[in-house]
């Protein structure tokens, strides 16, 4: 680079590449470093889900609401490519104790913004004719979206750099450079970048990237595997879960959980999770899990049976304690800001995460507090 940029983002994943198009848009010099290539972590292994169904009242869902509307902003930025629809989430109940639930939520999801629709059998079937005879409740949720992640970042790196952003893949980070109590760059395996803002953007990743700079934070790895189907024709329309699946998201237990999630993608195959376990960086393939998530999207949709699977594959989810995201400035290192712990919501969390982030470097008041996800919240916790 001939000169130094006014910020370095560190990862090349949705969320980093969502802040550097933030930080560009708002005049910023910007460089992207990645030790692989751009969307080869996490966003990688993710379904595309941009969300407002499987979230309760408060900040999550705040920042839910303006990122899904974020992301249609972004395509007209941008021009699109990325398969981005608004295609609706159905959720569905199959227990009485499951419908109550559900129903308690949808009434709160309405009292916050949400248009969250309770619906009759009769329109259960006209949303998804191949549905389950057995399931008889559910709710529709015509804001749910999604797109094809891998293309998204690829896509907004590319506008990104076509407006002055730079990118260095393969460089590894090994040093987070700081004086007098500010972070002044980045060594890398490709040299040393020198910048007066740092964005760890790095996902699972962040809390070694945190500990580089002598910061911390309480970020782990979440495994879970998705089953692709082949191309077949359109059977399914939504995105379609159980409601099962909002309490596994929120749930804190390190132990397998799994509820039936599945949805067509414009390409004709169709996507089946999801599992959640906390086992660290284990790689390899389960195959029992495999078999516990096929079984349950059959449940849902008897006509998988007969439906090839043409792979599956497995993702990191970045997990923090508290089951927020942690956005903000690091409470030790000034410049040192962290986008990170999204869990399984990074792709439909990032737009609205990156202007939390860009605001706050500019010191500008933004869409939403952004105390709750402040990464001194875990110090204040460990102090008590």
């Amino acid at each position: 680079m001939n000169s130094n940029p006014d910020a370095i983002i560190i990862g090349a994943g949705i969320v980093g590449a969502t802040t550097a198009l933030s930080l560009t848009n708002a005049g910023m010099k910007v460089l992207v470093i990645d030790r692989g290539n751009v969307a080869t972590g996490t966003t990688s292994a993710g379904e595309g889900n941009i969300l407002v169904s499987d979230k309760a009242p408060g900040p999550e869902l705040d920042l839910a609401l303006r990122s899904r509307d974020a992301w249609f902003e972004i395509q007209e930025d941008i021009g699109g490519g990325f398969e981005l629809e608004a295609k609706g989430g159905l959720v569905v109940a199959r227990s009485e104790d499951g419908l109550r639930s559900l129903r308690t939520l949808t009434a709160a999801q309405r009292i916050a913004g949400i248009d969250a629709q309770d619906i009759s059998i009769t329109e259960l079937r006209a949303l998804e004719p191949h549905l389950s005879h057995s399931i008889t409740d559910g709710a529709f949720y015509p804001q749910d979206a999604q797109c094809q992640p891998m293309l998204a970042a690829a896509h907004i790196l590319r506008a990104t750099k076509a407006r002055g952003g730079k990118f260095v893949s393969g460089a590894n980070v090994t040093a987070i450079t700081t004086n007098d109590g500010a972070v002044t760059g980045v060594v890398t395996s490709q040299g040393t970048f020198n910048a007066p803002v740092i964005v760890n953007a790095t996902g699972t990743w962040a809390g070694q990237i945190a500990q580089l700079a002598g910061s911390a934070l309480p970020i782990a790895p979440r495994r879970g595997f998705i089953l692709v189907s082949a191309p077949t024709r359109k059977i399914i329309f939504h995105k379609v879960y159980d409601a099962e699946y909002v309490a596994n998201v929120s749930s804190g237990d390190a132990d397998l959980q799994s509820s039936a999630v599945v949805e067509g993608t414009q390409s004709g195959t169709i996507l089946i999770g999801a599992s959640r376990e906390r086992v660290g960086f284990q790689d390899g393939i389960d195959f029992e899990i495999l078999r516990i998530l096929a079984r349950q999207a059959i449940a849902l949709f008897p006509i998988l049976a007969d439906i090839q699977l043409l792979r599956a594959y497995r993702g990191f989810r970045p997990y923090a304690p508290d089951h927020l995201p942690v956005i903000g400035e690091d409470p030790i290192f000034k410049g040192f800001w962290h986008n990170a712990g999204h869990e399984g919501a990074g792709i439909g969390l990032a737009p609205a995460s990156a202007q939390l982030i860009c605001d706050g470097i500019f010191d500008r008041p933004s869409f939403m507090n952004p105390t709750p996800f402040a990464p001194a919240r875990f110090a204040k916790a460990a102090a008590s």
